[in-house]
């Protein structure tokens, strides 16, 4: 991985582009109150299985394992590793705020991102984990949305996998300052004995999410907890 401040530069470039994850005021508009349980894969088919990922010697560890998309990439990330540097360099308070605006999201840092592009796609599959906690799995992941900047239409439901996993799904509408553009995109939280897993699938427009919604569909169908 290269420097904090090469990645947090890549980071902002990309933030342009793809409506980013930027810290907030508490709260989204438009929350939903009631919950409706479904099953995993209610939504849509699955992608091919590239192979899996969250066991030791993968491209990324994690409390979870999943398998991800065909063509897709994943790299591992030391959130911790990254803000500490961040914050011992000669200009910690600009590179700091930026390294802890993209790598820490409410709750949760990221550790693990999977990238669409060399399937031919615009946007990643986030992996973000937190410490173990009495937080349950739907206040994890409205505190998550709530870190995000201009959220709405806000939608969370229960879900259930094949494989036994329970936890808590939603759906919501980014709107970027800077584009101007509003766009889905959709996460998902789990509790594990190592601290909560959120996985949040973004893009570079709604068309895009769409597009990539198979390969989210196939992570949350084969999650396991670790």
């Amino acid at each position: 991985m290269g420097s904090v401040r090469g990645r947090v530069i890549q980071v902002v470039i990309l933030a342009a582009v793809l409506g980013g994850c930027a810290p907030s005021a508490e709260g989204g508009a438009g929350a939903s109150g009631s919950p409706s349980a479904e099953r995993a894969g209610d939504k849509g088919a699955a992608a091919a299985s590239g192979g899996t990922i969250g066991a030791s010697g993968s491209a990324c560890e994690l409390p979870v394992s999943f398998d991800i998309a065909k063509g897709w990439k994943a790299k591992g990330i030391d959130a911790e590793k990254e803000l500490s540097g961040a914050s011992k360099g000669s200009d910690g308070d600009v590179t700091g705020g930026f390294a802890d605006a993209f790598l820490r999201q409410g709750p949760v840092t990221t550790a693990c991102e999977i990238d669409a592009k060399p399937a031919g796609k615009i946007g990643f599959l986030r992996v973000w984990t937190g410490k173990p906690g009495d937080a349950d799995t739907r206040t994890v992941l409205r505190q998550f949305v709530a870190a995000e900047d201009n959220t709405s239409k806000v939608k969370y439901r229960s879900f259930r996998t094949a494989t036994g996993v329970s936890g808590v799904e939603v759906e919501y509408l980014y709107t970027s300052k800077l584009l101007e553009e509003s766009k889905k995109e959709s996460a998902l939280a789990v509790s594990t004995p190592d601290g909560p897993v959120v996985l949040h699938l973004g893009g570079l427009d709604t068309e895009e999410h769409t597009a990539m919604l198979p390969a989210y569909e196939l992570a949350k169908r084969t999650l396991r907890i670790r």
